[in-house]
């Protein structure tokens, strides 16, 4: 399973930031980086208070996954 974790920060207060994430899975890492620019427009869409700070791809092991 590939983990989309990003950073979402309120736009009237930036400083108000929180980690989120999209999991995918049957992706590798490269396609979850090729995926993340629309796949983030979308949630921005859907969540229109927000805006992305940072970004990035990474593996999730099974135990990470069930926590």
């Amino acid at each position: 399973m590939i983990e989309l974790l990003f950073v979402a920060c309120l736009s009237g207060a930036p400083e108000d930031c929180r980690e989120r994430s999209l999991l995918f899975d049957g992706i590798t890492p490269i396609q979850c980086l090729v995926r993340a620019q629309p796949q983030l427009a979308i949630w921005v869409d859907t969540h229109p208070k927000f805006t992305i700070q940072s970004w990035r791809c990474r593996r999730v092991s099974p135990s990470e996954r069930d926590a």
